[in-house]
């Protein structure tokens, strides 16, 4: 046992501001502060494309969007938590979905969170929703990759066993050695994936294809991590022996990704031959 890793002491309370009105005290948390690092770092982005030439966006758009998006994130991942993992416990307790402070929340509800946040501006500003979501898609991979190392600090969300040499000992998860799973999807979901979505963004594309890719991409990141990560206690039996909850909600990522990729190009590719039909008829 003593070959593998042991989780480094790492207090989640950053520090506690005593005699807080109404609540006694105030603990600032690390996965708290990962949330904020996650939020700063699609600001810098967003104001960053926000300041090309001819980008459609000012800097009042770009935070109104971020306060809406952080609220999808928000009211989305407590309310997908419940309803995809806890469901049979909320229907005997429905007040269990304002307690927050049991802990629980969702990416993939939060994903739809943000969906519908960005529907609703789009609506609002009179802005094209496929081009909203490339100009989102592109924010989100950095603030996961926050949100996983704020997992790992909290020493949640762990692997399942392993003798790999990399294996980590978790407090909590008993004594055997477990997949460091959250910076696997830090790696994956954070680094990787903004890299491929950034390159890919770097040339003109069609509408609706950059939004789409960050689909696919996460859905085929997160299914492979699924095999490494530890599933919830309570969801082992039936078809959960054969597929994870977060292989089943990530499914439809990559068919919708994929679908929309194709979609978007078959169509682009078209116009495109149209155009050229068009010219060429005049010349």
């Amino acid at each position: 046992m003593s070959n593998y890793l042991t989780f480094p002491k790492i207090d989640p309370i950053i520090f506690t501001i005593p005699n807080v009105p109404f609540i006694d005290e105030l603990s600032v948390r690390w996965y708290g502060l990962m949330y904020l690092v996650g939020f700063a770092l699609a600001m810098f982005i967003a104001n960053k494309k926000a300041e090309k030439a001819n980008s459609g966006w000012d800097k009042e758009q770009v935070s109104d969007l971020l306060f809406y998006g952080f609220l999808g994130v928000i009211l989305g991942g407590r309310i997908g938590y419940v309803m995809f993992y806890q469901f049979g416990y909320f229907l005997e307790n429905p007040l269990y979905l304002f307690q927050i402070n049991t802990g629980g929340m969702s990416f993939h509800g939060g994903l739809l969170g943000v969906i519908f946040a960005i529907f609703w501006f789009a609506r609002k500003t009179k802005k094209n929703f496929l081009d909203m979501g490339d100009f989102v898609a592109p924010l989100i991979p950095l603030g996961l990759g926050a949100g996983r190392i704020g997992n790992f600090i909290n020493a949640e969300l762990w692997g399942r066993t392993t003798d790999v040499p990399w294996a980590m000992v978790f407090p909590g998860a008993g004594a055997l050695p477990r997949h460091p799973s959250q910076l696997y999807e830090f790696f994956l979901e954070g680094i990787v994936l903004f890299v491929i979505i950034y390159l890919f963004g770097k040339k003109k594309r069609p509408a609706g294809s950059i939004g789409a890719l960050f689909l696919l991409g996460y859905g085929i990141f997160r299914f492979i991590i699924e095999y490494f990560r530890e599933q919830d206690a309570h969801l082992t039996d039936g078809i959960y022996n054969f597929i994870s909850m977060g292989q089943i909600l990530s499914l439809p990522m990559i068919m919708i990704g994929g679908g929309v990729i194709f979609y978007v190009y078959r169509k682009d590719r078209l116009a495109n031959k149209a155009v050229a039909q068009k010219e060429g008829l005049k010349s």
